[in-house]
């Protein structure tokens, strides 16, 4: 896999956040908003495991760029990292295990939105810390709750115990988690997306 699949890329951001319990967020644009994903234990470069993705409410797109603390006494208050960003480009499987691109943006949204209804989402990242080929898998559930699974696809990014927790630094500003609780100032949150935090 080579370049950012610039002609194809659609934007994915995940934040580290400090709530209640600490868990990342796995957002992908799609359908001109970010459906979103929980993951407690974080993404993954290692193939041989695979990650819970609780869903969660979408988010506007703005909110990709959010790097801050959201206040005591709203829903998901806490410290909130831009862990990973970049782009990422929708693929198709031609057959079992081999997989093409999308080649333009129009072909991107509309395999991104079919593959999001059929529970099956297959796309190359080009983040700072999340490279390669992935797949977002729905399953059974847990409880009568939706549940999906973040497996990272066998290729030349897979490292095996890949921890999440071992990067604890913002792809964008370099601080940590710990930081960014401490700063004084809240971020840049776009007031759009207040109710969907």
């Amino acid at each position: 896999m080579s370049g950012d699949g610039a002609g194809s890329a659609l934007l994915f951001v995940v934040h580290k956040h400090q709530a209640t319990r600490l868990h990342y967020d796995f957002r992908l644009e799609i359908g001109g908003v970010m459906p979103s994903w929980s993951i407690p234990k974080g993404p993954t470069l290692d193939s041989s495991l695979k990650r819970l993705a609780m869903p969660t409410s979408d988010h506007d797109l703005e909110y990709r760029s959010f790097e801050g603390v959201i206040p005591g006494g709203r829903y998901g208050s806490g410290a909130v990292m831009i862990w990973d960003e970049g782009s990422y480009v929708p693929e198709v499987e031609v057959s079992r295990g081999v997989r093409k691109a999308t080649t333009t943006r129009g072909e991107a949204e509309r395999v991104a939105a079919e593959s999001m209804k059929e529970g099956n989402l297959k796309f190359a990242l080009f983040g700072k810390k999340l490279r390669g080929s992935f797949a977002l898998v729905r399953t059974a559930g847990f409880g009568g709750k939706e549940s999906w699974l973040l497996i990272k696809h066998a290729d030349e990014y897979s490292q095996k115990g890949y921890d999440a927790g071992d990067y604890d630094f913002s792809a964008v500003s370099g601080r940590t988690l710990a930081e960014i609780a401490g700063q004084t100032e809240l971020g840049t949150r776009p007031e759009s997306s207040d109710a969907k935090l």
